[in-house]
């Protein structure tokens, strides 16, 4: 199925379906990478061998999609986008997975939403003082530093909106109509949900709102070493989902360092971040087919 867009919240979402029969999974990768980042699809594909039928989206701010700035924090913009488009696609109650960044954004789907999803699957969860530091610095700084600079317009020189306008041109006026008052509060919030705080396992998010995930979990674990989805995340988040399942990873337990390297090497040219999830079919496919 080619790509397909969908207007939820006055803005744009592009999707596409694989596979013609089976249950839906909507598959969401990490960063804002879009649903074309290399690595995601060979997942996908596997899936989709594997009986199912999978949704690919680019969230808000991500690929081909509008750019969008609202609610608590990103990551709850994404889910009640995500909803959404589950709903006015009519494919749910469905799987949700996803990894890294969009690990998060699944879990939080369904800890709001959770009458829309039969399973969750995520891997790469981030978390810890350094992992979530890491995030604000990278995905938020930036833009607050252009608009106290320049006003809005110092949004057309951060790297990042200069990608989504190449991908997506009507983001350049999207963006240019932006208050910078109000743009700047949205940033302020979704700052603050990655300043790490007792009480938030996963950033932004309460811990009591675990509470809400009563489908049955597959959580694989972060990598021994990996500082941006540590290990002891995983743990904590296998805690707090009641009757939910830890395993291993099955790629190497420095995939993501290893990736990173090769990331950093290539000046970020380089897609080499989710090359390693397809090695998770297997697994994710053994727990979707059980009662």
């Amino acid at each position: 199925m080619p790509n397909k867009k969908i207007e939820i919240n006055g803005g744009n979402v592009v999707y596409e379906i694989l596979g013609k029969e089976g249950p839906f999974i909507a598959l969401t990768p990490g960063g804002r990478f879009s649903k074309d980042i290399p690595g995601l699809k060979p997942l996908a594909r596997k899936l989709v061998a594997g009986g199912y039928r999978v949704l690919l989206w680019d969230r808000p701010n991500c690929g081909r999609s509008d750019v969008q700035f609202y609610g608590q924090s990103e990551s709850h913009m994404r889910a009640e986008t995500l909803a959404q488009l589950i709903t006015r696609l009519e494919i749910g109650p469905c799987i949700i997975a996803g990894g890294s960044g969009g690990a998060r954004d699944s879990m939080i789907t369904t800890m709001l939403y959770p009458e829309l999803v039969t399973k969750l699957v995520v891997w790469n969860i981030v978390g810890g003082v350094y992992g979530s530091f890491v995030l604000g610095g990278h995905y938020i700084v930036p833009s607050i530093l252009a608009v106290r600079g320049m006003g809005i317009k110092g949004l057309l020189h951060v790297p990042e909106w200069k990608e989504r306008i190449a991908e997506n041109p009507v983001n350049h006026d999207r963006i240019q109509a932006l208050d910078a008052d109000e743009f700047l509060k949205v940033m302020l919030r979704w700052l603050n949900a990655f300043v790490s705080k007792p009480g938030q396992t996963i950033p932004g998010v309460p811990d009591e709102m675990f509470d809400n995930i009563t489908v049955p979990t597959l959580i694989i674990r972060g990598g021994e070493n990996d500082w941006d989805h540590p290990k002891r995340t995983s743990l904590e988040v296998n805690c707090l989902i009641k009757g939910s399942e830890l395993i291993d990873p099955p790629w190497p337990e420095d995939a993501w360092e290893r990736a990173g390297e090769k990331f950093a090497a290539s000046g970020g040219k380089k897609f080499c971040l989710f090359d390693t999830w397809v090695q998770a079919a297997p697994a994710i496919l053994d727990f979707l087919d059980r009662p």
